[in-house]
């Protein structure tokens, strides 16, 4: 697949609910967006960034939305979905799977970071298309499938004080 070039298109795509909870549950911390980020584009030309994001009414999250933004991410918010029985759901994979496959006449390199393996069948895709994908997450929460199926894989626990706050 294509090398890294300086002239490079590249959208960054962040599953924002996955990096929180494998950063929560492996190292108790937070993810350094800016630092992600930075990572991501390596210099080369951001097309778009976008961070998928879900709304439960915490506190906080309305000035992590806003953090997001500033260090130059759309956001694409999504309310959680408290089912009858009580569980909870609210997921991206449809919204990101969809956005990457429209983007991809548009740049040469697609970044998913999310560990989740219900995006190895995207890599594959985009991959047949043309598309460089790189993966950025933590390899210990990452399925095998997801690896595999991408261009590059960086391991965000190989680097935490870089990637965590």
């Amino acid at each position: 697949m294509t090398d890294i070039h300086p002239d490079q298109r590249v959208a960054v795509l962040v599953d924002a609910q996955n990096l929180y909870h494998s950063a929560q549950s492996l190292h108790s911390r937070n993810i350094d967006y800016s630092a992600l980020l930075s990572k991501a584009i390596q210099d080369r030309q951001l097309t778009r960034a976008i961070a998928y994001v879900i709304r439960a009414d915490a506190p906080e999250e309305e000035s992590f939305f806003d953090a997001l933004v500033d260090i130059g991410f759309e956001t694409k918010i999504k309310d959680i979905k408290t089912f009858s029985d009580g569980t909870k759901k609210a997921d991206w994979d449809v919204g990101m799977s969809l956005d990457a496959v429209t983007l991809a006449n548009h740049v040469d390199t697609v970044v998913l970071c999310t560990g989740d393996g219900d995006f190895s069948r995207l890599c594959s895709h985009l991959r047949h298309e043309g598309v460089r994908v790189e993966v950025m997450a933590f390899e210990s929460s990452t399925a095998d499938e997801l690896i595999d199926a991408a261009d590059t894989f960086l391991d965000l626990g190989d680097r935490h004080e870089t990637f965590l706050l």
